[in-house]
């Protein structure tokens, strides 16, 4: 046996038996110091092979000896922290991965609160603010020709990664916080560029070193969710470093690659989205996605097409990471064919969220802007294919926001896949949305020469500005020597006639019969336009005239085409229309509902009708409202604009009275809306029962549960609409007339056909009204139990919207009474949509519709208790 080696043994075990059972400070005070000559650094260091023995067997065993004498009264024998400083320095000038472990094991050991724990607490705090996390990190980067075990560096891992967890467990109230997560981890990201650093300078002294104890760490903070703080103060910091210096490159791009599989996502995914830019990235991660399957598979599998969240500078950076090389060119060009293939899938449309959508077609465009034209001949036939399959399925979407995004796509891809032929054009609403993907679309500019605004000259602005004029309406004088021949008046200020209205030479109509014989037969199309202004006014000034007409004049509108430009157009039918059912509600709701499954119409008109009969039913239904008189004689002409009308003697009255009496307070002199009966509750079910009555029988032109999805979603809207305008409805009476059987419901003393209860003999005793609304409520719920599964979102979201105008339309009483599996039933339903439903809108109104259904519960509970 080495006597020098035996000589460190007999050594350090005197001093650890002195240590542990001596009181006498000065003694202490002594063995301390001579232990301390074994550290580096000392002022009288040992000799190296004694250092080096200490410091591989006897240091840990000292430091835990120093742990278990830690106490108030050992550390306070000797005045001024004498004993506390050399203490510690043990800890902060050793072997900086026994000093943490010891420290990191002391605290775990600890059974509860106590100042011992608090006091290592301390100093481990001191630990990490000196800087030895890093010298920590830095002695496994060193240990290539002998590396440690990997039973150790598992166990230093993690503790340093967990070391925020372990603190707070056992410190909990009184943590420090310098443990804290969000100090702890951008302190450990200092730490690490620190240990980089250090191997830098290694490889460049000609030294080995080893960056995967580092990569470990930075793998295993990535996937405890720690990607941020880590990756805020790492990637600026490689950023600035990589730039002019290979060798930075080389040691970044072993770093990321020896990550672990399981943390590569994690660790991918935050530099993605603090990097700046795609160059940032290619000089960060290198050809990773060429060596690491796992990498190639979440940068163009998982990123692009299972998440969705990321922003679009995210987006830019990761694919344009692909396109910066052209070993991973190939990559995007494949990646594009697989977003194309998902974005033209039908099921994809039909059941992807709008986020998800929205998301794979800025990735769509963001590629078509960053491939050239040669790679994307070589795939045209197979892009092309699933281009015009996704347009397709797009145009055929219910929602706007799809059909939006189709066209947008097909247009730019169309111009980019078949650059000879004509371009596809279509016309769509601009919006940000809009802006934002067409501005995704535009080529990149390269990274020497970057693009330079220059302004736009058109051919007027190019012309010689002679023929222009000053401020002030004054003709601009024309230079001399021009050779101008123009005439004389040409340099006149023109007269301006902005003011000036066209004539007409037809005269509007003045009866609503003369309207109807206009729109039907004339061939003087100023004569149509005037009767089409006019019909609106004339038929609320003229409502008896406007009855015996009604279902005509609803006839002839709704067929009616724009024959001539006529500004507004759409405006005007659909106005008259409604004009027209508020007028006349029951035989023209009537027929408009028998219209909507008739043969030979066309969805537009088909969705006219339920869009007037919803803006007709919130008329009806709006509180307060009155019948408008007639301001003349119904047969006779309307009066001019002109003419004065004689008011009523009550408004004369209360005029005399208001301006005859002295107030002394300044209050509201206006009287409020007077209260009123709902008179849509009178003719409720002409327009609810007619429509709900056939939706499930296809006709040649109409197959509401097949392609014509977008007509049943307007549909389930308009019946939730309705439902909630009929809010507490009542009606009562013998006889009505029949409007549908199909929901006819038995009733003790007859049935309820319609709105109205059909009795075969006279009344019973003391009844004198009944809830149709129950009846609607139950034929809404049903028809939305049959169309619960539907695939189209906006079909989905119309059914929610009824299910809503149930529970606020029909009385909780009535709910609980007469409908209560059908409520049971609703309820689980809602709570599946709320949790699984792809849609966004979706999933709103279902927990909306739960809130309402708890409301209804709470409420009834207290009037349910004795």
């Amino acid at each position: 046996m080495d006597p020098a080696l035996s000589a460190v043994r007999l050594t350090v075990r005197e001093a650890i038996h002195t240590l542990s059972s001596c009181e006498d400070g000065g003694r202490v005070l002594s063995t301390l110091g001579s232990l301390r000559r074994y550290l580096s650094g000392a002022e009288n260091p040992a000799l190296p092979g004694e250092q080096e023995e200490f410091a591989r067997v006897h240091f840990s065993a000292l430091l835990r000896c120093l742990v278990g004498r830690l106490s108030p009264g050992w550390l306070g024998l000797l005045p001024d922290g004498q004993v506390e400083e050399l203490w510690a320095s043990f800890f902060l000038e050793g072997p900086a991965d026994q000093a943490f472990l010891v420290l990191m094991e002391s605290i775990e050991g600890a059974a509860g609160p106590s100042s011992r724990l608090m006091k290592v607490a301390q100093l481990l705090a001191r630990f990490l603010s000196a800087g030895r996390m890093a010298a920590v990190m830095e002695g496994q980067c060193r240990q290539v020709t002998e590396p440690a075990s990997p039973l150790l560096q598992e166990t230093l891992l993690a503790k340093v990664v967990g070391l925020p967890d372990c603190l707070g467990n056992r410190l909990q109230r009184e943590n420090l916080d310098a443990f804290l997560p969000q100090n702890y981890f951008p302190l450990l990201g200092e730490e690490m560029m620190r240990a980089l650093q250090a191997v830098v300078d290694s490889l460049r002294g000609g030294w080995d070193c080893s960056v995967s104890f580092l990569s470990q760490v930075l793998g295993k903070a990535c996937v405890r969710g720690r990607q941020k703080e880590m990756l805020g103060v790492l990637v600026p910091r490689l950023t600035a470093l990589t730039q002019g210096s290979c060798l930075w490159q080389r040691v970044c791009w072993r770093l990321v690659e020896r990550v672990p599989d399981r943390a590569m996502e994690a660790l991918l995914t935050g530099l993605v989205e603090v990097a700046a830019g795609p160059e940032v990235l290619s000089r960060l991660l290198g050809n990773l996605v060429m060596k690491n399957k796992k990498a190639q598979f979440v940068m163009t599998r998982k990123l692009l097409f299972l998440q969705y969240q990321y922003s679009t500078p995210m987006l830019q950076s990761l694919l344009g990471y692909l396109a910066t090389d052209s070993q991973r060119r190939p990559l995007l060009v494949q990646a594009l064919k697989g977003l194309l293939e998902t974005w033209g899938s039908c099921s994809a449309v039909r059941h992807a969220p709008l986020a998800q959508q929205r998301y794979i077609s800025k990735a769509v465009l963001i590629c078509l802007a960053l491939l050239g034209e040669a790679e994307l001949q070589d795939s045209r036939d197979e892009l092309l294919t699933s281009l015009m399959a996704g347009v397709k399925s797009r145009l055929d979407s219910s929602l706007p926001v799809v059909r939006r995004l189709g066209m947008i796509v097909a247009e730019v891809a169309s111009t980019r896949l078949h650059p000879e032929g004509p371009p596809l054009k279509f016309q769509y609403e601009e919006d940000e949305l809009s802006r934002e993907m067409l501005a995704l679309a535009a080529p990149w500019p390269a990274a020497d020469s970057p693009l330079e605004a220059s302004p736009v000259v058109t051919p007027e602005a190019a012309e010689t500005p002679g023929r222009g004029s000053v401020d002030g309406g004054v003709p601009q004088a024309l230079p001399e020597g021009s050779g101008s021949d123009l005439d004389s008046d040409d340099e006149l200020v023109p007269y301006d006639m902005s003011g000036d209205q066209e004539l007409k030479r037809s005269k509007a109509p003045t009866y609503v019969r003369d309207c109807v014989e206009a729109l039907t037969s004339s061939e003087d199309w100023e004569r149509w336009e005037a009767a089409l202004r006019a019909l609106e006014a004339l038929v609320i000034r003229n409502p008896a005239a406007a009855r015996e007409v009604s279902v005509e004049l609803a006839k002839v509108l709704l067929h009616l085409e724009e024959k001539t430009s006529v500004e507004g157009f759409e405006g005007l039918r659909q106005r008259a229309l409604v004009a027209v059912v508020v007028t006349d509600p029951a035989p023209v709701a009537e027929y408009l509902t028998s219209q909507f499954y008739a043969l030979n119409f066309s969805l537009r008109q088909r969705m006219d009708i339920l869009d007037v009969l919803t803006l007709a039913a919130q008329e009806l239904s709006r509180p307060g409202r009155a019948p408008k008189d007639p301001q003349c004689d119904p047969q006779g002409p309307a009066p001019p604009p002109g003419s004065a009308v004689a008011p009523a003697w009550r408004a004369v009255v209360e005029e005399r009275i208001r301006n005859k009496t002295r107030r002394f307070s300044q209050g509201s002199a206006r009287r409020g809306r007077d209260a009123g009966a709902n008179q849509f509750s009178l003719v409720a079910g002409y327009f609810f029962f007619p429509l709900i009555q056939h939706f499930d029988r296809p006709l040649v032109t109409f197959d509401l549960l097949g392609e014509d999805q977008l007509v049943l979603g307007r549909l389930a809207h308009t019946l939730g609409a309705l439902m909630y305008l009929a809010v507490n409805t009542t009606v009562s009476g013998r006889r009505s007339r029949w409007l549908s059987s199909r929901w006819a419901s038995p009733w003790p003393w007859g049935w309820v056909v319609g709105t109205h209860l059909w009795v075969p003999g006279p009344l019973p005793t003391g009844l004198c009204c009944f809830k149709v609304a129950v009846t609607m409520g139950k034929a809404l719920l049903e028809f939305v139990w049959t169309l619960r599964f539907h695939s189209d979102a906006y079909v989905r979201r119309g059914l929610l919207s009824a299910v809503s105008s149930v529970l606020l339309s029909v009385p909780a009483e009535r709910l609980l009474a007469d409908l209560p599996d059908e409520l049971l039933e609703t309820r689980s339903w809602l709570a599946d949509v709320a949790d699984r439903d792809a849609d966004e809108d979706c999933r709103m109104l279902a927990v909306k519709a739960l809130l309402l259904l708890e409301k209804l519960r709470d409420r009834l509970l207290p009037l349910a208790s004795p």
